[in-house]
C-alpha cells in the first residue's frame, strides 16, 4: 500500500470509528436512561459533550508529571486510531495486511489501558492512583484471556497471524462461529472486551460513586475530551474486531447484483449492531464487581472456559 492510500485509510478509520462510536455511546446512554425510566439524551449529545470539553480550561495537578498526564490520552487515541486503520484495511483488501498484523492489534488495543494506568499515576491524586492499581490488575487478568479466545480462530485459519487471512478464511470457509470452538472464543471474546472499554461490570477504575471516577478524576477540558473520544472509538473498533476475526468481516461480495449488494451491506451493519446490543444488555443487567471478583471471574471461570475453546479448535471442533 502506497503512502497516500495508508493516509487514506487512516483518515477513513479515525473519521468513520469516531462517527460510530459516539452514535453507540448515545445508544448506550438511551437504552440505560429508558431501563431507569428516564427520556435520555438526543442523539446529538455526545458530541455536544466533546465540544464543550474542548472549550474548557485544562488544569494539571501541581504536584503530578505535566508531560506523562497530558500525553497519556494522547497516546491512548493513537492506538485506537492505527487498530482502526488495521481493521478497516483488512476488511476492504484482506491481501493489504502483512504477517502479524494480528498481534500488533493486540498490542495496540492493550494501549488505551496502559495509557490510562500512566496519566492516572501521573496525576498525584490518591483516587486516581486507586484506580490505576485496579485498572493494571484488570488488564493482567483479562489479557490473557482475551488472547486465549482469540486462539480459536488462529487455529482454526490454519495458525495464521494475518487479519486478511482469517477474512479470506471465513469468505470461503463461513464464518468461524458456526464452529463450536469459535463460537467459545467468541462469548470470551465479548467478556473481556466489555473490561477493555471500561463498562459495567468492569468500570472498577472509575467507579464513581467509591472513588469519584478514579483515573479520570484530574482531568479536565480538551484531555478529557480525547479520553471521551478514545472510549467510544473503543466501542466502535472492539465490536469491529470480533465481527472481522469471528463472524466473516464487514465488506459483502459486490458480485450478486445490486439487491444482493445491499442486502449485504445491511447484513454486515447488523453484525454491529448484534455485537454492541449485547455489550448494553450486559452492561444494564450486572451490578459493578469488586476487584477481586472481577479477577476470580476472568482467571478461574473464562480462563478454563478458553482453553476449552482451544483444545475444541485444535481437534477439529
Amino acid at each position: 500500500m502506497t503512502a497516500l492510500g495508508t493516509l487514506v485509510v487512516m483518515v477513513v478509520a479515525v473519521v468513520g470509528t469516531a462517527v460510530v462510536g459516539l452514535l453507540v455511546r448515545w445508544v448506550d446512554r438511551k437504552v440505560t436512561a429508558k431501563v431507569q425510566w428516564r427520556v435520555g439524551p438526543p442523539v446529538y449529545q455526545p458530541l455536544a459533550d466533546l465540544v464543550k470539553l474542548l472549550g474548557k480550561e485544562t488544569i494539571v495537578p501541581a504536584a503530578g508529571n505535566r508531560w506523562g498526564f497530558l500525553l497519556a490520552p494522547v497516546v491512548g487515541f493513537a492506538a485506537v486510531a492505527v487498530a482502526a486503520a488495521l481493521l478497516v484495511a483488512a476488511n476492504w483488501n484482506p491481501e493489504a495486511g502483512f504477517l502479524g498484523d494480528l498481534i500488533v492489534l493486540v498490542y495496540v488495543l492493550t494501549i488505551p489501558s496502559l495509557a490510562v494506568i500512566i496519566g492516572a499515576a501521573s496525576s498525584a491524586n490518591p483516587h486516581a492512583g486507586l484506580g490505576a492499581s485496579r485498572e493494571m490488575k484488570l488488564v493482567l487478568s483479562y489479557e490473557l484471556v482475551f488472547v486465549l479466545a482469540l486462539l480459536t480462530v488462529i487455529i482454526r485459519a490454519g495458525y495464521t497471524f494475518r487479519v486478511g487471512a482469517l477474512v479470506e478464511a471465513q469468505r470461503t470457509g463461513g464464518p468461524m462461529l458456526l464452529h463450536p470452538s469459535a463460537l467459545v472464543g467468541f462469548v470470551v471474546a465479548l467478556l473481556a472486551m466489555q473490561a477493555k472499554v471500561g463498562a459495567v461490570p468492569f468500570d472498577i477504575a472509575e467507579a464513581e460513586t467509591e472513588i469519584m471516577g478514579g483515573v479520570f478524576v484530574e482531568y479536565s477540558g480538551p484531555p478529557l475530551a480525547v479520553i471521551h473520544l478514545t472510549r467510544a472509538m473503543l466501542y466502535a473498533v472492539l465490536p469491529a474486531m470480533l465481527v472481522t476475526v469471528f463472524w466473516g468481516g464487514f465488506i459483502p461480495d459486490f458480485s450478486g447484483g445490486f439487491l444482493w449488494d445491499v442486502v449485504g451491506v445491511l447484513i454486515a451493519v447488523a453484525k454491529l449492531v448484534v455485537v454492541v446490543t449485547l455489550m448494553v444488555l450486559i452492561r444494564n443487567t450486572n451490578p459493578r464487581l469488586r476487584i477481586d471478583q472481577a479477577l476470580k471471574f476472568f482467571w478461574f471461570l473464562l480462563a478454563p472456559v478458553a482453553v476449552l475453546g482451544v483444545v475444541l479448535a485444535m481437534v477439529g471442533y
